[in-house]
């Protein structure tokens, strides 16, 4: 194989970058050639002429450590039709472009399956921060974003405890809870929502957290007084899972403030948890996929999914990672409760 090409699908995450700076670096160390596609598997399709980016040892630059995608990264729906996908392939026949990696998620792998069965090898990596990929024990992305999610509440403890308030944050992981938990527990949080107790909790996702916090609240004020003392913690973190049916930050705050007296905020977090620099665990986790990745193409192996298993990068057939399941720690969450008061 003489030239590859590389890309990012989906939506943004950090590690992507360096990602593709590993491709490009273990691509030309081995004498291949790298182009990277902008705008993913649109550009591919629709305007390769002015997508196209002739990599090299020079111009790679410093992505290694930049967040978002260099190579822009977004969503082409229509990419399922014959028409588009052979389009891909001609396009890449085009400029001589033999094997593809693919960075982005479960929907990237899918195109990435199906172009792999039209003639073109293609390798999918992770790389979404809602680490929503069940084959990944960890996806590019996820640890960045836990760690902006976990300073960003430790600022907002700063206010709340300053003012003994509540505060009520919503946080990503669409359909995976590993953010709220693992976020939540690493920034103290009295209460975490997420859609796997739902049922359990009869869907009233402000009564579990007026009750929780109602419990917190009486355990604080008796071990105050068993010790005789008067200083009682009276601030409150709730972190909430988001895309909850019924479930609204900001009703929620406003009951706590209305049931226990406490005064409440909301706030949604949003898009700045996308954003920032990779943290080393996904620089490093970035390097190690892409390098496996150009390694798979060398020996003329696509259909794979390149993924982190424990200390490990290995690799599996798309389909077989597409079928996998996820599901949520209960004993980390039994842990997150104990912690909560």
């Amino acid at each position: 194989m003489k030239t590859i090409g590389v890309l990012t699908s989906g939506g943004d995450a950090p590690g992507m970058n360096s990602a593709v700076y590993s491709v490009v670096k273990s691509a030309a160390a081995n004498g291949i050639k790298v182009y990277g596609i902008k705008y993913s598997y649109w550009g591919l399709t629709n305007d390769i002429d002015n997508c196209l980016v002739d990599f090299d040892l020079n111009n790679i630059g410093d992505i290694l450590n930049k967040g978002g995608s260099y190579l822009r990264s977004m969503r082409f729906k229509e990419f399922y039709k014959e028409e588009y996908m052979q389009q891909a392939i001609a396009n890449c026949r085009k400029v001589g472009i033999e094997g593809l990696v693919v960075i982005g998620g479960d929907g990237s792998f899918r195109g990435a399956r199906d172009l792999t069965v039209r003639g073109l090898p293609c390798i999918g990596i992770p790389g979404t921060i809602d680490n929503d990929i069940p084959s990944s024990d960890f996806t590019l992305g996820y640890d960045t974003c836990l760690n902006t999610i976990m300073n960003l509440c430790n600022s907002l403890e700063d206010t709340i405890s300053s003012n003994d308030r509540c505060m009520v944050v919503e946080v990503m992981g669409n359909k995976c809870s590993d953010l709220p938990l693992n976020g939540g527990i690493a920034c103290g949080a009295n209460v975490i929502v997420v859609p796997e107790i739902m049922e359990s909790i009869n869907n009233d996702a402000t009564g579990y957290v007026i009750k929780k916090l109602r419990q917190a609240r009486e355990l604080r004020e008796k071990t105050a007084a068993e010790k005789g003392s008067k200083d009682i913690r009276r601030h409150y973190l709730v972190i909430v899972a988001e895309k909850m049916d019924g479930v609204n930050v900001a009703d929620i705050a406003k009951a706590v403030q209305e049931e226990l007296g406490i005064e409440s905020r909301s706030i949604i977090l949003g898009h700045l948890q996308r954003g920032g620099k990779p943290s080393a665990f996904d620089v490093i986790t970035g390097c190690q996929m892409g390098n496996k990745a150009v390694k798979l193409l060398m020996e003329g192996i696509g259909n794979r999914v390149v993924v982190k298993k424990g200390i490990d990068i290995v690799d599996y057939d798309i389909l077989e990672a597409l079928e996998m399941k996820s599901s949520l720690d209960m004993d980390l969450f039994k842990i997150s409760v104990e912690l909560g008061a």
